[in-house]
């Protein structure tokens, strides 16, 4: 009996044990915080010799960083998004000239009410580091914009749909703009809106509505969309305030990638025309991906990891 009773209490006390390990709490490891980012470091030049086709010596940069920081955690919905670039082109018998000028930083928090649907707040602002010139940015030219004239704040509060990872909605019908004209030699009436000489700000409020798509065309080539719309309630609402950016990222290994952008923006108060920039650059790129989303359809973030 004793020789039956030993090894059915070894197996019996092996199968609580196996039980109980198989019953331990599982360790939530995914982080609530999300870092997803890009630097990019663009380079071109050009050298003529006795060339008899013609052509002027020239080099050029470009230099940028797009980070979205995000924060999701239960109801909560925090994302953040820095966009810092800038550019330079030097040619000979010309000069150094701007050839990209941008700062866009932008905060939006949600709380989850319905499956995707969130009560949101946030604020924005977008301007330049630097000067511009009437005539390709040439410095002896008259002056037409510089850092924080314009410059744009938006604060408003509205709802955001976002039912995965690729596509974000913010839909804010209260929301404050203002323009601000910093810069004393553009503070003359009609300047970007400005209603009197020597004004340094313009306030809209409005409608405001935001969105970005993202599209993974194919293996390491994918396509960011952001757009928007402004409508100002209390001057003349049907001037919408339009504006469209793409950025076409084609990666060819883990530090060189090529970038295609594409913006355009129509502002009633700055010029009554569509205004259009577009730049390629192949250079260097870092993409990081820093933290996994508690999104459900964490496969989404594919678009900008390494």
């Amino acid at each position: 009996m004793k020789k039956i009773l030993l090894p059915l209490s070894i197996s019996l006390g092996a199968l609580i044990s196996a039980q109980e390990k198989s019953e331990a709490p599982v360790i939530d490891t995914t982080k609530a915080w999300s870092i997803q980012g890009q630097n990019t470091l663009m380079l071109n030049q050009a050298a003529f010799s006795n060339w008899v086709g013609g052509g002027a010596n020239n080099v050029g940069w470009l230099a940028g960083v797009n980070y979205n920081l995000t924060y999701e955690k239960g109801k909560d919905l925090w994302e953040n998004i820095i966009i810092l670039g800038y550019g330079q082109n030097n040619t000979k018998g010309i000069g150094t000239r701007k050839t990209q000028d941008v700062i866009n930083l932008s905060t939006n928090y949600g709380r989850e009410f319905a499956e995707h649907w969130y009560i949101s707040g946030g604020a924005s602002l977008q301007t330049q580091f630097a000067a511009g010139y009437e005539d390709g940015n040439n410095p002896e030219a008259a002056k037409i914009s510089n850092f924080m004239a314009p410059g744009y704040l938006n604060l408003g509060a509205g709802v955001t749909y976002r039912p995965n990872d690729n596509f974000t909605m913010t839909l804010r019908p209260a929301n404050a703009r203002w323009t601000f004209v910093l810069d004393k030699d553009l503070q003359y009436a009609g300047t970007y809106g400005l209603k009197n000489d020597g004004d340094s700000s313009l306030f809209q409020f409005g409608f405001l509505g935001t969105a970005i798509y993202k599209v993974k065309i194919m293996e390491n080539i994918n396509l960011t969309n952001t757009g928007s719309v402004f409508s100002n309630y209390l001057d003349h609402p049907e001037r919408l305030v339009l504006s469209y950016s793409g950025v076409l990222n084609m990666k060819i290994n883990k530090f060189i990638s090529t970038n295609v952008t594409l913006d355009l923006l129509y502002d009633h108060n700055q010029i009554q025309k569509t205004q259009l920039k577009q730049t390629l650059g192949v250079g260097f790129a870092y993409n990081f991906d820093n933290g996994k989303k508690r999104s459900e359809n964490k496969d989404n973030q594919s678009w900008l990891k390494k």
